[in-house]
């Protein structure tokens, strides 16, 4: 079926090469597998389109033949040579979280499009990373406002304790990877429509290691990972709010050959009705009756320390706020307050005796 280029890049035909370029750009950006939400067949359009489009001579072609003059009857061979379908760009390796295009060649690609996805210089090859991982974690109001050590489970790939992540039987050894000949890396050219491009991919043999066990580890099978539930305590510091999101490195899946991802533990704190919070600030409502207000008295208020006792002048009157210094959330520099709002609370049925007095004494404003 013939192809749309610039329907694929969304120009007209007379588009300048300027116009081709940002449009390749941006939507590169967008639909990069590389990057969350991205696409790996649109991205191959995209770069299809492109490589097309950006040359004088193929697109003289395509304009006047179409994209049947590059489907592999025509002289250019469909993008045989890597910049489209078929292509040794293999995207088999994305899809296995953040470290995913570590192992499909992807360090390369910055030769091709000037380092437009970041991390300019293409030529060495990207550490590779285990996934990220993420935890949910439930905290008591006070909690949050003190901190917590929290001990959370998690079933994860973990570096095997018996080999220590080298993948070989203890006291065995290891030698020289035969396939990459110790360098970690396979070094390769690859013909495309810019010329010969080297490329360095990770060795799948020894995961980039440049060594492989004499005797493959009886517990890992020579992997250097194991999936195992492990425990750990985390600390979650005073002052954190729901849906904040803590970050602790290295405690993702673990991967041969490369670092750990990270864990993500995401905080949910539960809600107290006798408490609302507002930064370092808490609030709080405290309910008294009329002749409290009006002669004064001393109630105990709740704080997230305990009760404490609370000085109410005469003539206090409703929605009144009292500050409580010190009584707040906890902060890295300070602890801030609490405010108290006074409700003055009308009775709903008075005693005749009550509604005598009220109406010998006859107060108005």
């Amino acid at each position: 079926m013939p192809k749309d280029y610039y329907k694929t890049l969304g120009i007209e035909k007379n588009a300048s090469t300027e116009d081709i370029k940002k449009a390749f750009r941006a939507l590169a950006h967008k639909y990069h597998p590389d990057k969350q939400g991205g696409d790996e067949a649109k991205f191959k359009e995209i770069n299809e389109a492109y490589q097309v489009l950006s040359d004088e001579q193929k697109r003289s072609q395509y304009d006047q033949f179409g994209s049947g003059a590059f489907d592999g009857s025509g002289g250019f061979g469909g993008f045989s040579g890597g910049a489209g379908p078929g292509s040794a760009w293999d995207f088999s390796g994305f899809g296995g979280g953040q470290g995913g295009f570590s192992s499909a060649g992807f360090e390369d690609l910055g030769d091709l499009f000037g380092g437009i996805f970041g991390g300019g210089g293409s030529s060495r090859t990207r550490a590779r990373k285990g996934t990220d991982i993420q935890v949910d974690v439930e905290l008591s109001f006070k909690d949050s406002v003190f901190g917590v050590e929290k001990e959370l489970s998690v079933t994860k790939h973990s570096t095997c304790d018996r080999c220590g992540g080298n993948g070989a039987e203890p006291g065995k050894g290891m030698k020289t990877c035969t396939d990459c000949h110790g360098n970690g890396v396979k070094i390769g050219v690859q013909r495309t429509i810019l010329g010969n491009i080297q490329t360095k991919q990770t060795c799948a043999t020894c995961s980039g290691t440049g060594q492989i066990p004499n005797t493959p580890c009886t517990t890992c099978k020579g992997e250097g990972i194991e999936r195992k539930k492990k425990t750990l305590t985390v600390h979650i510091p005073a002052g954190v709010e729901d849906q904040n999101v803590l970050r602790v490195k290295g405690e993702g899946e673990a991967i041969k050959g490369g670092a750990s991802g990270d864990l993500f533990v995401r905080i949910h704190v539960k809600p107290d009705h006798r408490f609302e919070r507002e930064g370092s600030t808490i609030y709080s409502e405290k309910k008294i009756g009329f002749t409290q207000a009006a002669l004064g008295c001393t109630v105990d208020i709740e704080t997230v320390d305990g009760n404490v006792e609370l000085k109410i002048p005469e003539a206090t009157q409703s929605l009144t706020e009292f500050r409580l210094r010190g009584k707040g959330v906890q902060t890295s520099h300070d602890r801030g307050d609490q405010i108290v709002v006074v409700k003055v609370v009308t009775p709903h049925k008075l005693s005749r005796e009550q509604r005598k007095a009220l109406e010998e004494l006859n107060l108005k404003e």
